[in-house]
C-alpha cells in the first residue's frame, strides 16, 4: 500500500511538473509573440486600482444624492402623509429608485469590463472617463423622463447616453484585445481570444440595440418605449429566465460554467469582491454625511432670533432643537449598525455573484432611504397621526435594508460552498452569531412596527427606544447567542434522551428473524 502511495504521488509530481512547464512554456510563446511597441506599452500601463476606486467612488454618490430631492420635499403639518407619499412615490420617490437601479446596472457592467480588462493605459483612462461623464448624466434624463412622460425628449437623452456608453466599451474591448498585455491572464493564456471578443461585443451591444428601437417607437407609442427602457435594466434577469424555461421545456441540461460565466447573465456569475466593497461603502458614507447636512443648514438658530427670544442664552435656543439632533444621533447609529453588519457579513463572504450584487443593490436603495426617514421622524408634531405613519415608514426602510443583508447570507448558504468562509456554513462555529446578526434589525424592527400600531401613542418613544437600545444589543449579542444556545440544550436535552433511550430498547429487542438475517 504504501509503494502504491508513493507511486500516486510521483504520478502527481509529474503531471504538476508538466502543467507548469506547459504554463511557462505557452507564457514565453506569447511573450516572444509581442511586437516592440507592444512591449514598450506593456512596460508603461499602470495598475486599474486607482482608477476603479475612482470609478466606483463617482458612481455611488451619483447613485445616493438622488434621495436629496426626495429628503428635502416639505410637508405641511395638516397634509396627508400617505397623500404625500402616494404623490411623491409616482415622482421623485420612483425617480430614485429607478435612478439608483439604473446606475448600478451600468456599475455592475464596468466591473464585467475591467474584470477582462486588468491593465489600463492613458488612452483606456479617458475613455473611462468619458464613460463616467455619461453614467453620471443619467439620473438627469431620468428625472425628465418622469417629469414630463408625454415628451420624449428625456426618452431621447437616456437612450443616446445608453448607447454612446455602449459604443465606448465597445471601443474598450477592440482596444483590450487589439493590446492582449493588457487583458487578464485567463484571457492571455487563450486559444480563443477572437471567441472572446465577439462574445463580449454581443453582450454590450444588445443594451444600446434595444435602446435605438426605443427611440424608434418614441415616435410612434410612447408607452411600448418605456417598457423596453425597463427591459434594458430587467435584461440579464429576463434573458436567465428565458433560458431557464426553454431548458426545463425541452429537457436539455444547464450548460456547463466555463470562463465564458465571466461575461455571462448566469447568476453565479463572479463580481468582484472588492468593488462590491468599494460601492457599498461609499453609499454608506454619503448617506450617513447627508444627514449632518440637514442639521448644519437647518438647525443653527439666527443671532437675532437668538437674541431677542432668549436673551442671548444659546443653550435655551438649541434645546427647541432636541428632537431632530435625538433623530440625527438615531439615524447615524442605524447608518453606522447596518454598516457593521455589511462588514460582517462581507468578512465571511469568499466569492460574489451576481445575484448577491442585485440584493445588495436593494439593500443599499433602502439605506439610501434613511435621509428620508430621518426627515420624517422629526418634522411633525408630537402624536399626531403623521409622527405615527412616519415612525412607521421609518420601520419598513430599516427594515428591507436588513432582510436584503440576510437575503444575500441565504444565497451564499444555498449557493456554492466557495461562497462562504466555513465558520458561518451550517454547523461553523459562527454559524448562529452569524444569523442573530443579520436577524437582529429586521427582528427589532418589525416588533416595532406591531407596537406602534397598537401602542400608538407612545410611538415616538418606542422608536426612539428601538434606536437607543440596539447599538447595545450588538454589543452583547455573542453572550446572548451563547446563553440562547445553552437554554435550547438544556430544553432538548430530555428530549435527546428520550430519543436514545427508544433506540437503545429498538436494538435490544430485535426480532430473532433480523438478528439471523
Amino acid at each position: 500500500m504504501a509503494e502504491n502511495s508513493d507511486e500516486i504521488n510521483e504520478c502527481k509530481a509529474e503531471e504538476e511538473t508538466e502543467k507548469n512547464w506547459t504554463r511557462t512554456s505557452h507564457t514565453h510563446s506569447f511573450l516572444e509573440s509581442l511586437t516592440p511597441s507592444d512591449r514598450e506599452g506593456n512596460s508603461s500601463t499602470q495598475s486599474s486600482h486607482r482608477l476603479l476606486a475612482y470609478s466606483d467612488a463617482l458612481i455611488s454618490i451619483i447613485a445616493t444624492v438622488m434621495i436629496l430631492p426626495v429628503a428635502h420635499t416639505k410637508l405641511e403639518d395638516d397634509e396627508e402623509l400617505k397623500e404625500s407619499l402616494r404623490q411623491l412615490l409616482t415622482t421623485k420617490i420612483a425617480v430614485y429608485l429607478m435612478t439608483f437601479l439604473i446606475v448600478t446596472v451600468a456599475w455592475a457592467a464596468h466591473i464585467r469590463l475591467f474584470q477582462v480588462i486588468e491593465r489600463t493605459d492613458d488612452f483606456l483612462a479617458l475613455l473611462n472617463l468619458a464613460c463616467m461623464m455619461l453614467i453620471t448624466f443619467l439620473p438627469y434624463t431620468f428625472s425628465l423622463m418622469a417629469t414630463f412622460p408625454e415628451n420624449i425628449l428625456g426618452i431621447l437623452l437616456f437612450c443616446a447616453c445608453v448607447i454612446v456608453i455602449g459604443m465606448i466599451q465597445a471601443v474598450i474591448v477592440v482596444y483590450g484585445f487589439s493590446h492582449p498585455f493588457l487583458l487578464n491572464d485567463q484571457i492571455q493564456m487563450s486559444d480563443n481570444q477572437d471567441y472572446y471578443k465577439w462574445h463580449i461585443l454581443k453582450v454590450i451591444f444588445r443594451v444600446p440595440i434595444l435602446c435605438l428601437i426605443a427611440i424608434i417607437f418614441s415616435f410612434i407609442f410612447t408607452p411600448l418605449s418605456y417598457v423596453l427602457l425597463a427591459i434594458v435594466v430587467f435584461l440579464p434577469y429576463i434573458s436567465q429566465s428565458v433560458k431557464w424555461c426553454c431548458r426545463k421545456a425541452t429537457g436539455q441540461q444547464e450548460d456547463s460554467h466555463d470562463a465564458m460565466l465571466l461575461y455571462s447573465y448566469h447568476p453565479n456569475e463572479p463580481l468582484s469582491k472588492e468593488r462590491v466593497e468599494a460601492f457599498s461603502d461609499g453609499v454608506y458614507a454619503i448617506v450617513a454625511t447627508l444627514l449632518i447636512l440637514d442639521i448644519c443648514e437647518d438647525n443653527v438658530p439666527d443671532p437675532k432670533v437668538v437674541q431677542e427670544k432668549f436673551n442671548g442664552r444659546l443653550v435655551e435656543a438649541l434645546q427647541e432643537f432636541g428632537p431632530e439632533f435625538l433623530a440625527y444621533f438615531g439615524s447615524f447609529a442605524t447608518v453606522g449598525l447596518l454598516w457593521f453588519v455589511h462588514h460582517s457579513l462581507f468578512l465571511h463572504v469568499t466569492k460574489t455573484t451576481r445575484l448577491m450584487g442585485l440584493l445588495n443593490t436593494f439593500s443599499l436603495a433602502f439605506v439610501g432611504g434613511l435621509p428620508l426617514a430621518y426627515q420624517l421622524t422629526h418634522e411633525f408634531p408630537h402624536n399626531s397621526r403623521n409622527e405615527l405613519e412616519a415612525i412607521q415608514i421609518s420601520c419598513a426602510i430599516i427594515f428591507l435594508a436588513g432582510v436584503f443583508q440576510l437575503a444575500i447570507w441565504v444565497v451564499a448558504l444555498f449557493g456554492e460552498r466557495a461562497a462562504l468562509h466555513p465558520y458561518v456554513r451550517y454547523s461553523g462555529r459562527d454559524h448562529a452569531f452569524m444569523f442573530a446578526k443579520l436577524a437582529l434589525y429586521p427582528c427589532v424592527t418589525l416588533g416595532t412596527f406591531v407596537l406602534t400600531c397598537f401602542l400608538t401613542r407612545f410611538s415616538a418613544p418606542i422608536f426612539h427606544l428601538m434606536e437607543i437600545t440596539v447599538p447595545f444589543a450588538f454589543l452583547l449579542l455573542r453572550l446572548l447567542v451563547r446563553a440562547s444556545l445553552a437554554l435550547l440544550r438544556l430544553l432538548l436535552s430530555p428530549i435527546r434522551r428520550a430519543v436514545h433511550s427508544a433506540r437503545g430498547e429498538n436494538e435490544t429487542y430485535r426480532p430473532l428473524s433480523e438478528e439471523a438475517t
